[in-house]
């Protein structure tokens, strides 16, 4: 069995993992390309406020994510390709209505004017409506010819998906997260909130990739335990760097979580208790990897990605 030091790549393990990552960019891009209405598809306002916020930039983290939780239980790349889409579009959308007035009012997204600023409050909110109804849509779309076991497959990533979107996941740790603006909380009830608004939907990444890959259970109770502390990694990263950082390298409004006295790991812990944390998870997540040996060098890839960013 491999150790969690045998995840940390060597200098050549690293550059064809980078290369494998910009690879599974790639094709998620043409992916999402392939999966929207054209610009100038009716009605061409919707289709052009989509596409703006949907290909602005960004890491990808999520949808890598489930291409590497795939190859980590020998998936198929076509099994798992429409739900790295699903969960790219569900991301969009949470952050085209985060930004609007009613909730954090943030003017810059990713270096650009956020949808509501470009396109208008109306049009911003039925953006991310329509990147949320087509990420289920693609989910629920079955190619002819598919026998039980892949519809079943595909069945259960939709839920895990919904799941980790709505009042138990995404949506509940966001009105958390409004509710606990400008007030103490203790910290079990920030990890709650940070687990449901951040980690729920990029946990799902991972044990739906792994589940469409067709994961035999001992590697799906691996890439679960893997996917439930980097999630939380992710959100405690975000906080230390919203903290450190300037709007050119978060490309986005910096200092809003203090701004706005959200509850954050900064705030209930320290700046240097909230790095040692996102470390300590990140620990976590390589050794719940181990039994996957080499198969899990990509997800391991990812999680350094994730804790060791700088934007």
């Amino acid at each position: 069995m491999a150790a969690s030091s045998d995840l940390l790549p060597d200098a050549s393990h690293a550059t064809a993992l980078a290369a494998a990552l910009e690879s599974g960019r790639a094709l998620v891009e043409r992916a999402l390309d392939h999966a929207l209405p054209a610009e100038h598809a009716w009605p061409a306002t919707i289709h052009r406020a989509v596409r703006y916020s949907l290909f602005a930039g960004g890491k990808r983290i999520r949808p890598l994510l489930v291409l590497a939780a795939g190859e980590a239980v020998a998936g198929a790349t076509e099994e798992v390709l429409p739900l790295a889409c699903a969960v790219e579009m569900i991301h969009t959308y949470s952050l085209i209505h985060d930004d609007l007035p009613a909730m954090d009012n943030d003017d810059l997204r990713r270096g650009r004017p956020t949808s509501h600023k470009v396109f208008g409050e109306a049009i911003a909110i039925l953006a991310g409506d329509a990147l949320l109804t087509r990420a289920f849509h693609l989910m629920a779309e079955i190619p002819a010819g598919w026998d039980e076991t892949r519809i079943r497959r595909r069945l259960a990533a939709a839920a895990i998906l919904g799941e980790a979107c709505g009042t138990a996941g995404l949506i509940g740790g966001q009105v958390q997260d409004l509710e606990s603006e400008g007030r103490a909380i203790p910290p079990a009830e920030l990890e709650r909130l940070h687990r449901a608004k951040t980690g729920a939907l990029l946990s799902a990444c991972v044990r739906g990739g792994a589940v469409l890959g067709g994961g035999e259970p001992a590697d799906l109770a691996c890439v679960g335990a893997f996917a439930a502390t980097i999630g939380l990694a992710f959100q405690v990263v975000d906080d230390v760097l919203d903290a450190t950082e300037g709007a050119a390298q978060l490309g986005k409004t910096a200092g809003k979580d203090r701004a706005a006295q959200k509850a954050t790991y900064v705030s209930v812990h320290g700046l240097e208790q909230a790095r040692a944390l996102a470390h300590e998870l990140l620990g976590q997540a390589l050794g719940a990897l181990v039994p996957l040996g080499s198969r899990g060098a990509q997800l391991a890839r990812i999680a350094h990605l994730i804790v060791e960013r700088r934007a």
